[in-house]
């Protein structure tokens, strides 16, 4: 299996025009978040885990050609507000993209793209087979999907586990009921806004305990804000096996 991060940011971790902050003035790389999201290939097949307002923009830094899925965790509009862009793989793949969501989400994205249900479609509309998804195990094209029920404070969002590898994001609080899921994970992909507690987002300190109560061999802090610091100091910090990941970044599994 091959995770490559397509960015790492939220709407509060992009360079802000003006902010004299070290990251919104930093010129490395690593530091260039766009809005979270992961493309992942596994057993043939290739899925995006949300579809955020930089999606074709990631999409084609990356040069990624083959998208069988979209996943989604919440109906928040920095994870679905790219989903028009979908339309691209539609002329690549002369067919409808396939797209995993909750029932709260579906509405979200019927509200938004309004145009994609109406009766007679505008030619060239992005195309897509919706699948409503539960807090229940579900296969794409053969591969296992088990979705981890978290809370964005008092919000309900899925996280995914594919194989040894697990991605949350926007979370504050994971049951011990789902935590059991999440365990022998090999890879934790999980949020951390900032340094100081937030209301419904783990600061960096909560997300190293929660990944030293799962115990992965690796562990990607994801969903950056600029208030975190950089790259560089902030990974100087952490322990060798937890680090932030950056925009770009590809692992192996």
């Amino acid at each position: 299996m091959k995770v490559t991060f397509l960015g790492t940011g939220t709407s509060q971790g992009v360079p802000i025009i003006g902010c004299p902050c070290m990251v919104c003035t930093s010129i490395s790389e690593n530091d260039q978040r766009l809005r979270s999201s992961v493309y992942i290939e596994t057993d043939g097949k290739y899925f995006v885990i949300d579809t955020g307002p930089d999606f074709r923009q990631q999409m084609l830094r990356e040069k990624i050609k083959k998208l069988d899925a979209v996943i989604f965790t919440h109906s928040h509009k920095d994870h679905i507000c790219g989903f028009d862009d979908i339309r691209a793989f539609n002329y690549i793949n002369k067919k409808p993209v396939d797209v995993y969501l909750e029932e709260n989400v579906l509405n979200a994205i019927k509200r938004d793209f309004f145009y994609i249900f109406e009766e007679f479609k505008y030619p060239g509309v992005p195309e897509a087979n919706f699948h409503l998804i539960k807090n229940e195990d579900f296969y794409i094209e053969g591969v296992k999907i088990v979705p981890i029920r978290v809370h964005h404070f008092k919000m309900p969002v899925l996280g995914f586990r594919v194989g040894n590898f697990t991605y949350i994001t926007d979370a504050n609080n994971i049951s011990d009921e789902e935590i059991e899921k999440i365990k022998g994970t090999e890879v934790l992909v999980l949020n951390a806004l900032r340094l100081e507690k937030h209301i419904s987002h783990f600061s960096l300190d909560e997300a190293v305990e929660m990944s030293n109560r799962i115990k992965p061999a690796k562990t990607f802090i994801t969903h950056i804000s600029h208030q975190m610091g950089t790259h560089s100091n902030t990974n100087a910090r952490l322990p060798s096996n937890i680090q932030l990941a950056y925009d770009g970044l590809t692992i192996e599994i």
